[in-house]
């Protein structure tokens, strides 16, 4: 499996984030469904989406790990590998590790639920003791209690949430409100801990480079 590290300074610069996998293949042609939490293609690897939605220009766009692959790399969803490519990376910030991705409409149906994780909006950073939750194409739904900002990064927030190889770019939530993304683990791949980007972070970032995915809103 090949192993990437998520460059976010001293906060992430310790994390090993493990992320492999082949896309296989499906019978169905029928546009994908897709959201917070789904598997997804990016280019051979394999990733978790964090979140779907529209941004300010009515463009159908979703967020990811920006380790996942390159800018322009190609989106296909595992679980329906057959509707073929149905979005690419359009921006991606290699400092905060995460990447925005543009959906093709005709092609994907956005759900704000996928397994056992729903999103209804968007919110701050997860506290001490909160229990937060993550759901990745590897694992599923795992949850864990929330340490803070241990490192002093204001950007990045570490939990006791489960997560290997795949669940990169899976939604970290408390309750329905997405509040993070996996951007990787310490130590030992589940036991952990995993250390994310706070979504509000991630989103302030986008809407001030501007363009696709600025003004982000979640289906």
């Amino acid at each position: 499996m090949s192993r990437a590290i998520a460059a976010v300074g001293a906060v992430l610069a310790a994390l090993g984030v493990t992320m492999a996998g082949q896309i296989g293949t499906a019978n169905a042609a029928d546009p994908a469904v897709l959201g917070g939490g789904s598997g997804i293609g990016v280019n051979d690897a394999t990733c978790t989406l964090t979140t779907i939605g529209h941004d300010s220009g009515g463009r159908l766009v979703g967020i990811t790990a920006a380790h996942c692959g390159p800018l322009g790399a190609d989106i296909k969803a595992e679980a329906n590998p057959g509707a073929g490519v149905v979005g690419e990376i359009a921006y991606l910030n290699e400092n905060m590790d995460y990447a925005v991705i543009t959906f093709d409409p005709a092609m994907v149906v956005p759900v704000n639920r996928v397994g056992n994780t729903t999103i209804t909006g968007i919110g701050g950073p997860a506290q001490f003791p909160a229990i937060a939750c993550k759901e990745g194409r590897t694992t599923g739904q795992t949850c864990g209690i929330t340490w803070g900002d241990p490192l002093q990064s204001n950007i990045a927030t570490v939990t006791q949430i489960c997560v290997i190889s795949g669940d990169s770019g899976g939604p970290v939530v408390v309750g329905s409100t997405l509040v993070g993304m996996v951007n990787g683990y310490m130590y030992v791949p589940c036991l952990g801990p995993e250390v994310g980007m706070n979504m509000t972070s991630i989103l302030g970032d986008i809407d001030a480079h501007g363009g696709v995915g600025a003004g982000f809103r979640p289906i």
